[in-house]
């Protein structure tokens, strides 16, 4: 967070008779002089002519090591950090932190350049000026901006904005016919070196729109920009749409595959489930019918039990051998009833019929 008492420098006081363009006020077109309300960065950075100094205090310079002892408070060092900012992103943002953090106590001023300076010395923007303004101007770390900024610092420039210290890379940067404008600034020992961030820069972001050109012109089509306002040819208009019915047609085959790849895999593992649920099944089925049918299963074991009950209930129970033998009494002759009347005849003969004639019933039963 800021020092409250930054806020009090330069004696800066806000207008209150009406409201303009970033809380500032208005008086016949003249933009009034306005206080910097740090706390709570809560407001866009006010631009150089919307900020009153007081000219009446002499200004002098602070020595670096006098700025890393840190200032007082209503005496912050002030760093200033010039550039493009064409499609601010993180790149600027953090040479403007690392500006902002040079020492305990700074005030930081960014300088923009007009779009007639940039596009005479660098070549052409895709931001306009004002938007590159007003970009910088809500950055946390800026407390300052100043419009229309020069390309190469002059000695007024700095004792008008009262410049202790210049912010930027240490790569040499050749321009306007000089190997280094920020040359004579390290002469004088006022440059105060930061580090670029690698991998993100402007040109890099105008590199990927110039190589994916067809994608971001057939996206914006799409959007519903016009040729005209994308500044396609009829021909390139058509050849789009045509490849944008192409890609959907690819989209739609890829959907396609993708998801009958998914069923064939879906099928697949119900089918290997449904294999290992049937062997478990079978293992089953197999085991229970050999528990049943097999060499020592209980069918046998049921058909003996029940042979032995059987033959059990069909055979008598043997007499034990040493109960007391009996005299067994003669069976009864047993005579047929339709002989009425026996013959006479002699003994020999009588007893020859008898013996054929008489059944012993006793001997059928041993039968």
């Amino acid at each position: 967070m800021e020092p409250p008492t930054s806020s009090r420098l330069n004696s800066r006081k806000r207008r209150k008779d009406g409201s303009g363009p970033n809380g500032a006020a208005e008086l016949d077109g003249i933009p009034p002089k306005m206080s910097r309300r740090s706390l709570g960065l809560r407001e866009p950075a006010p631009f150089s002519d919307e900020v009153e100094i007081d000219y009446s205090k002499p200004y002098i310079r602070v020595t670096y090591e006098e700025a890393m002892r840190g200032t007082p408070l209503d005496r912050p060092v002030r760093v200033y950090a010039d550039g493009i900012f064409d499609l601010f992103h993180s790149g600027h943002a953090r040479a403007l932190m690392q500006a902002k953090n040079l020492f305990p106590n700074t005030y930081l001023i960014v300088g923009v350049c007009s779009d007639e300076l940039t596009h005479n010395f660098k070549g052409f923007t895709v931001m306009n000026e004002n938007e590159r303004y007003d970009a910088v101007q809500h950055c946390r770390y800026v407390d300052e901006v100043v419009r229309n900024a020069p390309w190469t610092l002059t000695p007024e420039f700095l004792a008008e904005h009262r410049i202790d210290f210049v912010a930027h890379d240490d790569i040499p940067y050749s321009s306007a016919g000089s190997d280094d404008v920020y040359k004579h600034i390290k002469e004088a020992g006022m440059f105060a070196p930061t580090q670029r961030t690698e991998g993100i820069s402007t040109s890099d972001i105008i590199t990927r729109i110039v190589r994916d050109y067809d994608v971001y012109a057939r996206r914006n089509l799409q959007r519903g920009y016009t040729a005209k306002e994308l500044n396609v040819s009829f021909i390139n208009e058509k050849k789009y749409h045509l490849q944008e019915r192409v890609d959907k047609v690819k989209k739609r085959v890829k959907d396609v595959e993708e998801k009958s790849k998914e069923f064939v895999q879906k099928v697949e593992e119900k089918s290997i489930d449904l294999i290992q649920k049937w062997e478990e099944k079978s293992r089953e089925f197999i085991g229970n019918f050999l528990e049943m049918f097999g060499p020592e299963g209980a069918l046998k074991h049921m058909l003996k039990e029940g042979k032995g009950r059987m033959l059990q209930a069909i055979s008598p129970k043997q007499s034990p051998s040493s109960s007391p033998t009996h005299d067994r009494s003669p069976s009864p002759s047993f005579r047929w009833p339709f002989s009425t009347k026996t013959p006479p005849s002699s003994p020999a003969n009588r007893s020859r019929k008898e013996s054929a004639v008489t059944y012993d019933i006793s001997e059928d039963e041993e039968d």
